[in-house]
């Protein structure tokens, strides 16, 4: 027999950062448009803080059908409890069909919290969502239209897709730069409801001693220019040509894991599943093998450079021009050649 229950929303969860839009809330409403359009339902989003009646016309601008807001002064900063209590109850009385949060230290942490309190499944993590169909043969049912949560597994060695076909909302994190940001709508139509934040001293249990805000050292989501150094580089000290050669072309630096566990670099220029996902307008990859992991986190640069020794690298399969050699050696010839010229 098939699935027949009625579809809700897609709701996804804004998270505001240092005072804006975290990315990948505004990544996610553009995931929800097309999640949405085959489910042919809205696109619904809940924002909580304070004074963030600012941020609900770029929101909306998105492809927001319906905008809730919880505002309250004690909501300003992040607290567990009460953004926990708050987004469960908007969840219990809009009953979405699919509820999106960003995989970051804010989303990690409130959305497990919401699953254990409404009692539902959640997936974290995931790199792609799809709307799909699922036969189950023992049970001889077809579950019609469900979310196929997509994620590395095992170090990343496999794909998954994971299926939460009985339980509702189908909740998910999802990474940041994985989802493609679609230019704003103008004039956008969408409704912003505002919540009654109804909070007792319970759910301040907890306070805040210091706050510290420190900057990321390296914004590897906006660079139009990566070059990008591997195990193949060789040593930290090696690495340096990596600087020199992304500061000759105006670009930043960026690293496989293999060259960050080798300490040739820190975590914040990793690219990758476990790192950051981008999109350049150049991809230089420079003694880096090419493993899925690496590759997904930068397949969908404009132009990809692979430079490696080995010319079987899985690196070049993807890669629009490639360069069989040393990168000690290319390099050098790279910026001597780019300097001449410019």
């Amino acid at each position: 027999m098939a699935d027949k229950t009625n579809k809700g929303d897609v709701l996804v969860f804004i998270e505001i950062e240092h005072g804006e839009i975290s990315d990948v809330s505004l990544e996610l409403i553009c995931k929800a448009r097309e999640l949405a359009q085959t489910l042919d339902v809205k696109v619904t989003a809940l924002m909580v803080g304070n004074d963030i009646s600012q941020f609900t016309l770029n929101i909306l601008s998105y492809g927001c059908n319906k905008l809730y807001t919880a505002e309250d002064k004690r909501l300003k900063f992040y607290e567990t409890l009460p953004y926990t209590n708050i987004v469960s109850s908007v969840i219990e009385k809009t009953a979405p069909e699919i509820v999106l949060f960003g995989a970051t230290p804010l989303g990690r942490d409130l959305a497990p919290r919401v699953a254990s309190k409404i009692k539902t499944g959640l997936t974290a993590d995931c790199t792609d969502l799809k709307i799909g169909n699922h036969e189950d043969k023992k049970l001889n049912r077809t579950y019609k239209d469900i979310l196929y949560q997509i994620r590395p597994a095992f170090g990343g060695n496999i794909i998954a897709t994971i299926i939460a076909p009985e339980h509702r909302p189908q909740m998910a994190t999802v990474r940041e730069g994985v989802m493609k940001l679609d230019k704003p709508i103008k004039n956008p139509s969408g409704e912003v409801i505002p919540i009654d934040v109804k909070l007792d001293e319970d759910d301040f249990v907890n306070s805040v001693i210091e706050r510290t805000v420190s900057e990321k050292k390296v914004n590897l989501k906006a660079a139009d220019i990566i070059v990008s150094g591997g195990a193949g580089v060789g040593s930290k000290d090696n690495f340096q040509l990596i600087h020199e050669l992304a500061e000759t072309l105006g670009g930043v630096v960026g690293a496989s894991r293999a060259a960050v566990d080798s300490g040739f670099i820190s975590h914040d220029h990793q690219v990758g599943q476990t790192g950051t996902t981008v999109r350049p307008k150049l991809y230089i990859a420079c003694g880096i093998s090419g493993a899925i992991q690496h590759r997904e986190g930068m397949i969908e640069s404009g132009k990809i450079i692979a430079i490696n020794t080995d010319p079987d690298a899985p690196i070049f399969k993807i890669a629009h021009y490639g360069i069989v050699g040393d990168v000690n050696d290319v390099i050098p010839m790279m910026i001597k050649t780019y300097k001449t010229k410019n």
